[in-house]
Parts: structure tokens; sequence; C-alpha cells
């Protein structure tokens, strides 16, 4: 399976799409977009035909897939301000040129341009939530404008002297989609849902930076906003696109359905009440309403507190040369 996090989702999204096409096509294997969104204002309008894309594609027969989580900002490094060519030869390579005032002043202009290379939206729309620097994580959930207004400086010179400072990519959220295309993707059948993110709890070291809500909301946030309040899609569509159909797209064995000799993960909620709570404010917070849960048939979660068994265990894709089935 080809699963890519397409070339570009702003100004080249369709491209993008089509490259994802081209490749599935000539490999005869079947392609996920990873994720499925449409960045920056100026290019919202082409969210439709993204979809009509994929779905002419799946009309001629490939199988053409895709996934999201359920917000309208997406998150990764300040490094996605800037173009590739800053950033050639790895990390400390980039720092160093961010050093360089020849090549600050080049980049500043570039950044500052509306090219397809980046996710440079306006510095209000950048929030600011991870920093390894103790010293400047007191700029945890400040927006990039108001960390440039405290230093006096441009956004550009903002970002380029933060990673600088930081010696990293410096962790960010990203106010880049439409509500309204967050919507039309969860309503098409061929969409899956994920958190894109790791596993986090709100205690200990996970409390030294933030983080984006979709860490601990995602899946409740489909729940409570897209099926129970706003009925985008029903409540067993949603449920089968969670499960089953994620499962079935990466070839898992045994995994994704309540069936006789499937492995038995079960996750009991109430509707009526399964909610989010994390916010781009206050993103350390766990969902609720998700009463128990099964993981290889041993119950981790009782009454909504874990129960401190840890039956996991690695999942194995058809591509691993010595699974066991």
């Amino acid at each position: 399976m080809y699963i890519s996090h397409i070339r570009n989702e702003g100004a080249r999204l369709l491209e993008a799409i089509d490259e994802l096409v081209d490749i599935c096509k000539q490999a005869g294997a079947p392609g996920e977009i990873w994720h499925f969104k449409a960045s920056a204002p100026g290019n919202w309008h082409k969210f439709d035909a993204a979809i009509e894309r994929v779905n002419a594609a799946r009309a001629e027969g490939l199988r053409i897939t895709a996934d999201m989580y359920t917000y309208h900002a997406s998150s990764t490094g300040l490094d996605a301000t800037m173009p590739g060519w800053v950033q050639e030869g790895g990390h400390q390579a980039w720092v160093q040129r961010l050093r360089q005032p020849e090549i600050r002043a080049r980049l500043k202009q570039e950044m500052s341009g509306a090219g397809d290379h980046n996710e440079f939206v306006s510095a209000e729309r950048i929030l600011l939530v991870s920093f390894r620097s103790e010293a400047l994580r007191p700029l945890t959930g400040k927006s990039l404008a108001e960390v440039a207004a405290m230093r006096g400086t441009s956004p550009e010179e903002t970002i380029m002297d933060l990673v600088v400072e930081d010696d990293s990519r410096v962790g960010s959220v990203f106010f880049t989609m439409s509500e309204d295309n967050v919507r039309k993707a969860v309503g098409v059948p061929w969409v899956s849902f994920c958190s894109d993110s790791g596993s986090l709890a709100p205690e200990g070291v996970f409390l030294n930076s933030g983080t984006h809500p979709r860490a601990y909301g995602s899946f409740a946030r489909l729940l409570a906003k897209y099926v129970r309040e706003e009925r985008v899609v029903p409540l067993e569509e949603a449920i089968r696109r969670l499960t089953s159909f994620p499962a079935a797209t990466l070839g898992l064995q045994r995994r994704g359905r309540l069936a006789t000799n499937y492995y038995a993960d079960v996750v009991v909620f109430d509707p009526s009440a399964i909610q989010d709570h994390a916010t781009f404010e206050h993103p350390h917070q766990y969902a609720t309403g998700v009463e128990h849960v099964f993981v290889n048939g041993v119950q981790v979660i009782r009454d909504g507190s874990h129960t401190g068994a840890t039956p996991g265990r690695v999942v194995k894709g058809p591509g691993y040369r010595g699974a066991v089935r």
C-alpha cells in the first residue's frame, strides 16, 4: 500500500492528489492520503475538486482512501513555514543557515510571499505549543503574532530566531483549514478517522509542553460534535469508519469487528454523554463518556478508570514478512 502525506496540501493540492493517483496506477497498489485537507484560506475552495479527484480514481477501480482528524487546525513544526532549500542537509545545517544574515534576508522575503512551499498563512493563525528550552516554555500557548510583538521583530524573523534559540523545529498548531471542509470530509464514506498524535497523559513530563487537542479528543469529538450534535453522519457509519473500515484498509487480521475468532477489542461508551474536553488553550484534558474498554479480551478501562492491565500487543500488517497469522 502507498500511504502518503501528500506533497502539497495548499496551492498545489490537486496536483499532489494527481501524483498519488498516478503512483498507485503505476505501482498497482492501493493508496491512502494522510491527512485529507485543504490548507490556507486561498485553497479552501479546492476541496470539492479534491474529493472529486479521488471519486474519479475510485470509479476507475483504484482503491484510494484517506484519513482525517476532526479539527480545523493542523500541527507540525515551524519548518513548515520555510522552503525546502534552507532545510537541506538536516537539522543542524538548517539551524546554521538561519544564523547567516544573507540567508535570513532571502528567507524573510520568500516566507512573506505567497509561495506554495509553506503553510505560513498569518502570524495570528500559528500557535506555539512545544519548546525544548525551559527558557522559552513561557511562550507556550501564545500565537506567533503575540511573540513577535513582544520581541519587536517581524513574524518571519521571530520564526527564525525561535528555531535557532530552541534548536528545534518548535511544535506549532496551524489554523489553516475551513470548518466547512472538515464537515464535508466527515461525510465522505472513504475517509477514516485518526488522531495524528502520540498517546499522552495530563501529568508528569507531558505537561512540559502543549499539544494539539486531537491527542485527547479526536474520536470523542467525532461522536459528540459531528454525530450527536450536528448529525453529519449516523452513529453506525461513524463507528464503521473508526473500526472495520480502517482495519480492512490496512489489511489487519481479525481486527475492527465484533465477530467470532476476532481479537476482542471492545469499547463501551454512552452516545448521549461522550464528549471531548481538550481545547487549543487547555489541551491536556481527557474525553469523557467511555465507560469500559477491552484490549485483546482484557479489560483496561472499567467505569471510566484504568485497571492497570496492559494486554496490548504489536499489530503487524500484511507487509510484515515474519507475521504469525
